[in-house]
């Protein structure tokens, strides 16, 4: 670097031909470090899901809700850790006794421990509904996709037979069916709880299709969905990447509290005498053992334990599926 005068005076001036310039240093507590804000950590934008959690966490409810079914699904599953009894064991000397030390619900009109059979009877009452609530679950979502996506005469004819389904009270449905095709005392569990399941799904499954196809229908207009459609994308794809990740929540919500309806179906059923049938043992057949004439009065705890769990396992399943809603709903927030 050199310096040289310039003709009109003679302050020297910096010729920087060929110089070398060092990097700026810039003081931290001072200079241009001031005008550039600092940078602020990005924060990431949450998923319907995380919300809805984050929702859900925060609720009483959906906690004492989730402990029950814990618990009753843990009695279905593994009866044996809540009693060591048998419950097809009957001792006729001790029929109709109160709740006691030794029994802690009592015993029943033949003699059984009531607190083993109602354990052992969460088994028949929840399986009823779990396979009756997958069933609509799965057939009616796969229906009420097709009648969305595909539209047109399908959609159509699809509507038209769920609508036949629907005018069948479930109730009264299930009643002439299973009257039509009872089960003998020699059905085995499985079979047994698998035709009550089905009548029950098979009288259900419209309400689920009908709630599919109205959500494929509010998610097939999107950018995102035309955008994949334009590029090629085959129609499973677009159904399984792009229409059932934003189609399903409401299905799910609807579907856990179905499951709590089905149960107390089930109950009704067996309580009519045309659902579960004995050696079977579920909470609705036990009440509809404690309603024999005079029982009710000689003997109410036959009637009042499975009537309880019956009646926590159902709401259970409702408050659960309530929370579960409000928290996917962001006009409830």
């Amino acid at each position: 670097m050199t310096e040289r005068y310039d003709e009109v005076g003679t302050a020297p001036t910096t010729d920087l031909a060929g110089a070398e310039i060092a990097p700026m240093q810039v003081d931290a507590a001072s200079g241009p470090a001031e005008l550039i804000p600092p940078l602020e950590p990005r924060q990431g934008s949450r998923s319907l899901t995380a919300d809805a959690w984050r929702e859900l966490r925060h609720r009483p409810t959906f906690w004492i809700s989730l402990a029950l079914i814990v618990l009753f699904v843990a009695m279905a599953v593994f009866p044996q850790l809540f009693t060591h009894k048998d419950p097809s064991y009957a001792d006729l000397n001790k029929a109709r006794q109160l709740p006691s030390a030794e029994a802690w619900f009592g015993y029943d009109s033949q003699g059984a421990d009531v607190y083993a059979r109602t354990v052992y009877g969460a088994r028949a009452s929840i399986s009823v509904g779990i396979l009756a609530t997958l069933f609509t679950l799965l057939f009616g979502s796969l229906v009420g996709v097709i009648a969305g996506y595909r539209g047109g005469w399908l959609d159509s004819v699809i509507g038209r037979i769920a609508e036949i389904f629907l005018a069948i009270p479930l109730l009264l449905g299930g009643i002439l069916f299973l009257y039509t095709f009872p089960n003998q005392l020699d059905t085995s569990f499985f079979v047994a709880v698998s035709k009550v399941a089905f009548v029950i799904a098979i009288l259900a499954w419209p309400t689920i299709t009908r709630l599919m196809r109205s959500s494929v229908l509010q998610v097939k207009p999107n950018d995102y969905v035309q955008a994949a459609r334009a590029l090629g994308a085959s129609p499973l794809r677009i159904i399984g990447s792009h229409i059932l990740p934003n189609a399903t929540a409401s299905v799910i919500v609807v579907s856990t509290i179905n499951l709590g309806v089905f149960i107390a179906v089930e109950a009704t059923l067996s309580f009519l005498g045309i659902g579960l049938q004995p050696p079977i043992i579920s909470w609705g057949s036990q009440i509809s053992d404690a309603s024999g004439i005079g029982l009710i009065q000689t003997a109410p705890h036959m009637l009042i334990f499975p009537s309880i769990f019956l009646s926590l396992t159902v709401l259970a399943f409702i408050m659960l599926g309530d929370c579960v809603r409000d928290a996917f709903d962001p006009r409830s927030r």
